[in-house]
């Protein structure tokens, strides 16, 4: 199975495409290199999303 996506390595900061077994350090697939550059900036933007709609969903 080929795979042609983006991941950002968390451990070592680096940009690579494709897939790799023994990578379990990675997040992605992105749809581009730019955007796995941007890996750790769009998890902050969501998980401050998600916080949010915790707190609204708890205040009701």
């Amino acid at each position: 199975m080929s795979d042609d996506g983006w991941y950002y390595d968390v451990r070592t900061g680096k940009v690579s495409q494709g897939k790799d077994p023994h990578a379990l350090n990675r997040m992605g697939p992105y749809p581009d290199k730019e955007t796995a550059q941007r890996a750790l900036e769009i998890a902050a933007e969501r998980n401050k999303a998600a916080d949010a709609a915790d707190d609204d969903w708890k205040n009701g």
